[in-house]
């Protein structure tokens, strides 16, 4: 499992994850209150197989966890991993500023 995106390969992971529109959505959700998969599906109007999968992607990508809550799971974000990939993302964009002064000659 996947703590941090501090490596290309993790960061590629985590934009392939979140590209995904249902589990972008998913995410946008759980910005506001841990949820469980019936909340998820109620408000994304997926089915409960997809919101599953999504949710299962979600965390092997290391960007939610889960709390038993009785016969339930609740999802939540793990903040330090969006911090981490904004900060990677802020580096790029950094770099690219950088960049606009650079040109290889042919």
């Amino acid at each position: 499992m996947m703590t941090s995106p501090s490596t290309d390969a993790s960061v590629g992971s985590l934009f392939k994850v979140l590209a995904d529109p249902l589990r972008r959505r998913i995410v946008e959700l759980l910005t506001q209150e841990q949820l469980c998969t019936c909340h998820l599906v109620e408000e994304t109007g997926a089915g409960q197989t997809t919101v599953s999968n999504a949710l299962r992607l979600l965390r092997q990508a290391g960007v939610v966890e889960t709390e038993p809550c009785g016969r339930f799971t609740y999802y939540r974000l793990r903040p330090e991993v969006l911090h981490a990939l904004a900060g990677e993302v802020a580096q790029l964009a950094v770099d690219a500023d950088a960049a606009q002064a650079r040109k290889r000659p042919c």
